[in-house]
């Protein structure tokens, strides 16, 4: 028998909507939460863009309105994330306008000689000095963060490099492990249920990613949700070594 859930945490990319093409059942998924008036949360590893702009390219590309507080990316969960910590508010950020902005903006001083932390995301202007920065901050005590594992981002292109990419090398380069932020490491779950004010047991995690979406419920002791619309395909379901929730190929198929 399906539980009925008080909430929804949704992934973007591969839910919603496949790169600049909308997905019309994740479309409609939306609408009826908003109809049914259930509370949801998208959770996002991307930190490229801020929530606003977000919110706006699902208004402006797909016809899908939200308000920007229903966006919760992994540049949030870290700024979340170090205000927790409390050790201090020095920062040095390898990574985009979307990730560097928020974390100034939200009160964090940059420091690039004896920071506090040190976050690395995703840098399309990456360069070695950014990197050699990072290194040296982190062997002089800083706490190393990265944003998300993702290893490679899928682009028109082909897959190109992500934020794990980045963070394998500064690791590499200081022998030290960082701190994780984003999907599927329990740090952007939690804090995202704090911001929807709920528990693991009234929440289910929806995706299409097995690896990240799914795995965050499951690491988690979320139930999850698969949908069949974008990464893992239908042929990877009876070999997956830990079943996801419930399983559909479209979203059309879930009722609340």
């Amino acid at each position: 028998m399906k539980k009925q859930y008080r909430g929804y945490l949704i992934d973007l990319d591969g839910t919603i909507y496949l790169g600049n093409e909308v997905i019309p059942a994740g479309k409609r998924f939306i609408e009826r939460l908003q109809e049914s008036k259930l509370p949801f949360l998208f959770v996002t590893n991307n930190t490229t863009k801020t929530p606003e702009a977000v919110a706006l390219r699902l208004a402006q590309e797909f016809d899908i309105h939200v308000s920007a507080e229903t966006v919760y990316t992994a540049s949030l969960a870290t700024i979340d994330y170090m205000k927790e910590q409390g050790k201090g508010n020095r920062v040095y950020v390898i990574g985009e306008t979307g990730l560097v902005d928020l974390i100034l903006s939200s009160g964090f001083k940059w420091d690039e000689e004896q920071p506090d932390y040190v976050v690395v995301g995703l840098d399309t202007n990456i360069n070695y000095e950014k990197l050699a920065t990072a290194a040296l901050c982190i062997r002089n005590g800083a706490t190393f963060i990265g944003t998300n594992p993702d290893k490679s981002i899928p682009t028109e292109r082909g897959l190109l490099p992500g934020a794990g990419s980045f963070i394998s090398l500064v690791q590499t380069a200081t022998q030290t492990k960082p701190v994780m932020i984003g999907k599927p490491n329990a740090i952007i779950m939690n804090e995202a249920l704090k911001v929807m004010k709920m528990t693991k047991e009234d929440v289910i995690m929806v995706g299409d990613n097995y690896e990240t979406d799914i795995q965050s419920g499951l690491q988690n002791n979320i139930d999850s949700l698969l949908v069949l619309s974008g990464f893992t395909p239908k042929s990877a379901i009876s070999s997956l070594p830990e079943q996801p929730t419930y399983v559909v190929d479209s979203l059309d198929e879930w009722t609340f």
